[in-house]
């Protein structure tokens, strides 16, 4: 019963979600194409042969792509007659599918939650498993695919207190749909006790770590931009993954810094492509000199903000900074992925919103590698402070380095949780 009302609920709000689809599309063009595949009407791709055995992985954008990568990789080597699909929800995590691999991987945009297009969907594919990355917890999906035979697993299993206390008020609904996923693999044991308390059955769920530690930041030759930049010996602040609302506040920290510290450079990276625009020409409007990745300009040493307006080269910005701020944290959208600069050696300062990376931040300001500001006053001292004192920069930096490298193990135990479902499949 409680589907159904959440099914018609759903149905009532389909022009909404179309409306919202077709705004967000005049920033972001790419959401008014392959609409089709929002309902699972895409016509199937020539090469896709129903007679393979086909995986299935969802990630909803670009964080959850990327954690997948190394369990890709690893089921391509174990099931290298398969095929897999993977969906995803935004088309920056449609991009990243395609960087990360290329014609290997068939991607498509998972359908809406509803009954036809969920069926829809499978009839096409007809996957023998479906691993969900993280907490994606779809009600009629979980349901299609259990009614089926699909197994489930949930991989890199993450829920917040914030987000328990939310499932927790439909709890009839949420066991329910918990009892329909084959095997859990929490992130931590903390992760593990709340999918336990919301119904799922504790012998299905298992603590296998987060495949977020698995960074690959394997030393490549730098592109010229990077290492003009490199080459300035200047001080760097990554502003990384900022969100609304969060420039305003790194640019006020960054002029109270620049006081001190006037050589400083602040490359301040958005989390949406949509928003570069907007970060560019309120920097500008601030007073600073601006320059924006895409112009491919020259960083010169009156350059104070670089724009990075570019995708996939979060990593290259991280390769010159001296101190890394971790955006979606000095406004309530739950902090971005930590473990990158992290796994670089770099210092890393966040606000208080971390409920994205909770367990992984605490472990990180627990061993040293981590340090929570609460604003941009704070902010501004930290940095002022790590500058001016480069012994504690890199004993911040190698600290969460070796938390990173302690923590590799969660892969090989999440691949025995999913031998088991494939081997009978």
């Amino acid at each position: 019963m409680h589907r159904i009302i959440y099914s018609v609920i759903l149905y009532l709000a389909l022009p909404v979600i179309i409306i919202r689809l077709l705004v967000r599309s005049l920033e972001v063009p790419a959401y008014r194409k392959r609409i089709g595949e929002r309902f699972a009407l895409q016509p199937m791709p020539k090469e896709f042969a129903k007679t393979k055995l086909t995986l299935w992985i969802h990630a909803v954008s670009v964080g959850e792509t990327a954690a997948s990568a190394p369990l890709v990789k690893e089921l391509q080597r174990l099931y290298p007659d398969a095929q897999i699909v993977m969906t995803t929800m935004t088309p920056t995590g449609s991009d990243r599918v395609r960087m990360l691999f290329g014609g290997s991987v068939m991607h498509v945009y998972i359908p809406y939650d509803l009954p036809g297009a969920c069926n829809r969907f499978l009839d096409k594919y007809q996957p023998s498993l479906l691993i969900l990355m993280e907490t994606e917890l779809w009600p009629n999906l979980v349901h299609s695919c259990h009614h089926r035979g699909v197994k489930l697993l949930l991989a890199n299993g993450r829920l917040s207190e914030k987000s328990a206390t939310g499932y927790g008020r439909f709890a009839t609904f949420t066991g329910s749909l918990l009892e329909k996923i084959d095997r859990i693999a929490a992130q931590s044991a903390p992760d593990a006790q709340r999918f336990i308390d919301l119904g799922a059955n504790p012998e299905q769920v298992e603590v296998t770590g987060s495949l977020k530690f698995l960074v690959d930041v394997d030393e490549k030759e730098k592109q010229a931009y990077f290492c003009a930049i490199e080459n300035m010996a200047r001080p760097v602040l990554i502003a990384a993954s900022t969100r609304e609302g969060e420039e305003e506040q790194v640019l006020a920290a960054f002029k109270r810094c620049l006081d001190e510290i006037p050589s400083l450079l602040l490359v301040l990276i958005p989390r949406h492509p949509e928003r570069f625009v907007k970060a560019g020409k309120l920097s500008e409007d601030k007073g600073f000199t601006t320059v924006r990745r895409s112009d491919d300009g020259v960083v010169e040493s009156n350059t104070q903000v670089v724009i990075g307006n570019s995708m996939g080269e979060m990593l290259d910005y991280y390769s010159v900074a001296t101190i890394a701020f971790v955006g979606g944290s000095l406004v309530d959208t739950g902090c971005q992925n930590v473990l990158e600069p992290a796994a670089m050696g770099i210092p890393i300062l966040v606000g208080p919103s971390q409920y994205n990376f909770a367990t992984i931040c605490k472990q990180l300001e627990h061993a040293g590698g981590l340090k929570t500001i609460q604003n941009e006053m704070e902010l501004a001292q930290s940095v002022s402070t790590l500058i001016a004192d480069e012994r504690a920069r890199q004993e911040m930096g190698e600290r969460g380095k070796q938390l990173v490298r302690e923590n590799q193990n969660a892969l090989p135990a999440l691949m025995k949780l999913v031998v088991p479902l494939a081997s009978k499949l």
